[in-house]
């Protein structure tokens, strides 16, 4: 039985047995295929498993002991494998805001999914670190485990939190268009909290001053995968309009495909603004440095007209009409000189004698004048501020100022109305400055002058102060009046702030440095007698051969003895040969050769009593600094009268 063939014993011929043989060799050769690739799925598993770049913890799902932990979690945490596996979870303390306990354990046996975008834990020597946590449960050969992914997040809570304290606004949209996420600095600028704006699109801060092209052109940009920057004027929430500038940038994932929009957004409002008022600024300089220029010659050809018709109208008698011809010659000459002298303060090139006065008296000592200037129709409301400090300035500035003003003010209103005038106190820091251009830190007392009358829009208040501009009709304004008051105030190292809107009036606040020295007196009293020489010699210095000959003639008619230089060097000629006859020199500021200052420091080391008396289209600062005269300086301003010259030569001769 045992010797008999194998087809005999299982009762199959060979046919059949032959095909069982190669069925029975598929069934092995398919298991060993199977196993095989079973042995390289784990062992792609575990590659994946070793090598992965966030901890992994594997846990069974009945007993919570930790089945396996991968290299990673272990550097995280501070562990050695054999410390961690085999450990029940709750046993581990690092792992306590997991599962603290084992009733805790049974959350994430309970849970098919658990996720914690934030989960505080600590490594073994205690130092905190930030995960993110999820937890799957799986079944494996029958039998349930769950698998812990545990990602440090302490990189990306460092660039959350850099992008929630950057001072630029950040936005972050869907592929559509649509917000996800906004930081701090966007609700600021924006006046939009966050959850109002998740989950809209950005078009709610359009201002409908871009035009939809504008908009399909930024689209188009970034959808094709491009970077687009540029600025826009948004709306906030509370409808206030602001210009930002932007770059928005398309996040692509591994395949190429835009899944999210950043855009990074700068309000630069206040700095457009700035820039503006800095460009405004330069400009004012470059028109003042053209305005003083022309000033200087016009003032002398002036003074050659006003000059000799004063004089020659000395010799007609006013009943004659060409008495009054000359009249108006030299009415037209003296109006043609305060215009001059406009622009001069405009360029802050006017002389000025300040003193130390209380603003309050001075404005006090104005107001008669200013009613009868405006009219019975507008009311004058005056509001004084008790205690103000005094202020250092030319008197006749401060008549200047308020009634350039007032005018203003009054042609502003149409019928009744009023002009308030007000003073006060004003102190602004370092961090005040730092944000409103053109404010000096320190201590101020504020002059006000504000009107009910017609207001004014942004285009007409860009332009106020610069010279020839008026938004007044044909004739009815030089457009010196405004630019006058800028260049007194700066003149005084203030400055100057508007505030209007058509239809509520205007009101100019002006800030003037606070003095400490004791006010004087700000009344002067005017001589009115003209003051004749007693025969004191005068040198005359002036290059300009026709106000040498006419200055020669007025002072001689006023009974001085006069020589006259046409240069610096003559000068001192003719004051080495008279030396001790010459009383007074009349000298020019700017001359060739020497300077007027120059030439005075020279004679008067020769001949220390000698008396100087400076004249000038305008200010040099070789004897004032923006047209402040130094201490005990004397100076007459082309074009002068001949009365105007009578008295500023008795005064230099009395002067020590």
């Amino acid at each position: 039985m045992s010797n008999a063939p194998i087809e005999n014993r299982l009762g199959l011929n060979n046919t059949e047995l032959n095909w069982r043989i190669t069925q029975l060799e598929e069934r092995l050769l398919a298991q060993e295929k199977t196993s095989g690739a079973l042995q390289d799925s784990e062992k792609r598993y575990r590659r994946l498993f070793e090598s992965a770049r966030d901890g992994i913890l594997i846990l069974d799902a009945d007993t919570g002991r930790v089945v396996d932990v991968n290299p990673y979690l272990l550097e995280l945490l501070g562990y050695l494998y054999d410390e961690l596996c085999g450990q029940y979870i709750w046993e581990i303390g690092v792992f306590k805001d997991i599962a603290a306990s084992k009733d805790a354990f049974k959350t994430l046996q309970e849970n098919e999914y658990i996720r914690y975008d934030d989960l505080p834990l600590e490594t073994r020597m205690g130092q905190p670190i930030a995960v993110e946590f999820v937890s799957n449960v799986y079944l494996v050969d029958q039998n349930e485990v769950i698998q812990c992914n545990i990602r440090n997040i302490a990189a990306r809570k460092r660039l959350m939190a850099a992008i929630e304290q950057v001072g630029e606004g950040i936005v972050m949209t869907d592929a559509r268009g649509n917000i996800e996420f906004v930081n701090p600095a966007f609700e600021q600028m924006t006046g939009y909290t966050r959850d109002e704006v998740v989950g809209r699109n950005p078009r709610i801060l359009k201002s409908g001053r871009q035009d939809e092209l504008f908009y399909r052109d930024l689209w188009d940009t970034i959808s094709s995968g491009r970077v687009w920057t540029g600025r826009m004027v948004n709306k906030c929430k509370d409808g206030k309009f602001y210009t930002e500038e932007t770059t928005i940038s398309p996040v692509c994932d591994a395949s190429g495909r835009i899944v999210n929009y950043v855009a990074v957004k700068r309000d630069i409002t206040q700095h457009l603004q700035m820039t503006a008022q800095f460009q405004q600024s330069q400009k004012m300089e470059a028109v003042g440095m053209l305005a003083g220029g022309v000033a200087h010659d016009y003032n002398n050809m002036l003074s050659v007209i006003l000059g000799y018709a004063e004089m020659v109208q000395e010799k007609i008698d006013p009943a004659q009409s060409l008495y009054a011809d000359l009249e108006i010659i030299i009415n037209a000459a003296k109006r043609s000189a305060d215009i001059t002298r406009q622009l001069l303060t405009f360029a802050r090139k006017q002389t000025i004698i300040p003193v130390v006065l209380d603003l309050n008296q001075a404005i006090e000592s104005m107001l008669k004048m200013l009613r009868r200037l405006i009219g019975e129709d507008i009311d004058i409301a005056w509001l004084p501020k008790t205690g103000l400090s005094p202020v250092k300035m030319d008197p006749v500035q401060v008549d200047q100022v308020l009634a350039n003003l007032c005018v203003n003010a009054r042609d502003a209103i149409e019928g009744v109305g009023k002009i308030t005038i007000e003073t006060g106190s004003a102190v602004f820091d370092k961090a005040y400055c730092a944000d409103h251009f053109g404010y000096i830190e320190g201590e101020y007392v504020l002059l006000a002058v504000s009107d009910d009358g017609c207001g004014m829009d942004k285009e007409i208040l860009d332009k106020i102060f610069e010279p020839f501009f008026t938004s007044k009709g044909e004739g009815l304004g030089t457009g010196l009046g405004l630019s006058t008051v800028h260049g007194i105030v700066k003149q005084n190292n203030g400055f100057i702030n508007v505030y209007s809107e058509p239809g509520k009036g205007t009101t100019f606040r002006i800030y003037l440095p606070r003095h400490t020295g004791q006010a004087v007196d700000s009344q002067q009293k005017k001589m009115t007698k003209i003051p004749l020489g007693r025969g004191e010699t005068v040198l005359v210095v002036e290059d300009e051969p026709v106000i040498l000959g006419m200055s020669k003639k007025i002072l001689e008619k006023l009974g001085y003895r006069v020589l006259a230089a046409s240069t610096p060097g003559e000068a001192v000629g003719l004051a080495e040969k008279h030396a001790s006859d010459i009383h007074l020199v009349i000298t020019d500021v700017v001359m060739p050769e020497m300077n007027g200052r120059e030439l005075a420091q020279r004679l008067q080391s020769l001949y220390p009593d000698m008396h100087i008396l400076f004249m000038s289209g305008y200010t040099a600062d070789v004897i004032a600094h923006r047209g402040v005269l130094d201490e005990g300086v004397n100076f007459m301003q082309k074009p002068f009268s001949m009365k105007e010259m009578a008295f500023k030569v008795r005064e230099a001769l009395r002067k020590k």
